[in-house]
């Protein structure tokens, strides 16, 4: 018998597999830079990919709006890397009072002074402020034209009116656009809350009952409309320079690329895909895996990214049997929550996300798809009852979940493992 670890909230326990049965257990793979998280940074901005030096590129008299992530995304560490871009920015000449941090929120909330100063680190807090970028401000939005999706593209005046625009952030996989990083700064980073939605609803395909869109997933960016549109609007952006980070499983910096945001961020999905892109060589009858434990799995909107990847190894009518917490329910989100608790079907679903399209309407959309399409067990401090219309079974046990399986297909399933299923994304060899 095979044994892994899987975490379940602050908690974990074993999973027992069939050594005959088991494809593969799916992990990131080694990854050492050899250099310190200083010398990654350094490294990234001397020598930038398709671009001169940040303090090659500006003026002394130019005007710079460095466009960061939000709080929610802090674990791309911008206090280490952040204090570095601006010494660069400093040493082409720039004074302090000509840069400008702009918060990327998307639609997001607003942000506190805590969170600023955790962001940036104390020093850059003392000398520098956070602005929050608002989605719904068009006083303070720029209407630059219409993408060939039909996405209005309205950007942030400040960042607009600005002679330079730095982006940073974090290149891992997305589910929707394919990795994160780069583009993304600028939509939904800095848009319209109506450029946002006109963007992201892309995700479904074309005509009711059609679903989900399968070019939209992660990993993938070839005819994936929403990389697409998101690529257009950066081109009507102009961003100047982009730094970006790669981060290993732990938590730590794998590397970082910088320069245009175009080639640079080719090289940082080439590095994710090394890190966290699996090759396998087939689908499998049973999917087991784990959102990676707190506070991945905090609750059903957050463990989103885990079942995406589970999917992406499952044969058609395979069992998922999805390791998750979620101690604070389905999460505070009003459009899963609607999306789960009040439809009877899925196609009524369909119809009335694609009426009020949300992101967390697509989450919530997407679990219920999974729950019509396979056998979806969650093993979960869940309640059933929230989640009973979407076809989704809750057990308390593993056992429980695999004896249901078991009775139901038999014994003799291929089985796949992911204890790391948030991040990391099964690549079939021969595709």
């Amino acid at each position: 018998m095979r044994k892994e670890k899987f975490k379940f909230g602050n908690s974990s326990f074993e999973v027992s597999v069939d050594e005959e049965n088991l494809l593969d257990v799916i992990r990131s793979n080694p990854f050492e830079p050899g250099k310190t998280e200083d010398e990654i940074i350094t490294d990234a901005l001397y020598n930038p990919t398709g671009s001169p030096r940040l303090k090659d590129i500006v003026n002394p008299t130019d005007t710079i709006c460095i466009v960061i992530s939000d709080a929610t995304r802090a674990w791309q560490r911008p206090h280490k890397f952040l204090p570095k871009i601006v010494e660069e920015l400093n040493r082409g000449g720039i004074k302090d009072e000509n840069i400008t941090f702009l918060s990327a929120l998307g639609t997001h909330r607003e942000q506190t002074p805590e969170e600023h100063e955790m962001l940036l680190g104390s020093d850059l807090y003392k000398r520098f402020k956070v602005i929050d970028h608002d989605c719904h401000d068009k006083n303070n939005l720029v209407y630059l034209g219409e993408t060939s999706y039909k996405t209005p593209v309205w950007i942030n005046k400040i960042a607009m009116d600005s002679d330079h625009i730095v982006i940073t952030g974090a290149i891992i996989y997305h589910f929707l656009v394919g990795f994160s990083g780069g583009k993304k700064s600028i939509l939904p980073g800095i848009s319209s809350y109506e450029t946002i939605m006109a963007n992201h609803h892309l995700s479904l395909s074309n005509g009711l009952g059609s679903g989900s869109n399968p070019l939209v997933r992660s990993g993938s960016i070839v005819d994936n409309p929403i990389h697409n549109d998101m690529m257009e609007a950066a081109a009507l952006v102009k961003p100047s320079f982009m730094f970006n980070v790669v981060m290993k499983p732990d938590g730590t910096l794998a590397g970082a690329v910088a320069g245009d945001y175009i080639k640079a961020h080719k090289a940082g999905r080439d590095l994710v895909s090394r890190i966290d892109g699996v090759s396998i060589s087939k689908k499998a009858d049973l999917i087991i895996g784990s959102a990676g434990g707190y506070p991945k799995d905090i609750n059903l909107y957050q463990s989103i990214k885990s079942v995406i990847n589970m999917r992406e190894a499952a044969n058609e009518n395979a069992t998922l049997i999805f390791i998750a917490e979620c101690s604070e329910g389905l999460g505070e989100d009003k459009g899963l929550q609607d999306i789960v608790l009040n439809y009877d079907s899925l196609l009524d679903r369909e119809k009335a996300l694609r009426e009020d399209y949300s992101i967390s309407k697509f989450v919530g959309y997407y679990f219920c798809e999974c729950g019509e399409k396979y056998d979806f067990i969650m093993v979960s401090d869940l309640d059933q009852a929230l989640v009973a219309k979407a076809n989704i079974k809750v057990v308390k046990t593993l056992e429980e979940a695999l004896n249901l399986t078991y009775a139901k297909k038999g014994k003799n399933l291929k089985t796949i493992l992911m204890p790391q299923s948030a991040n990391t994304l099964p690549i079939i060899d021969n595709i």
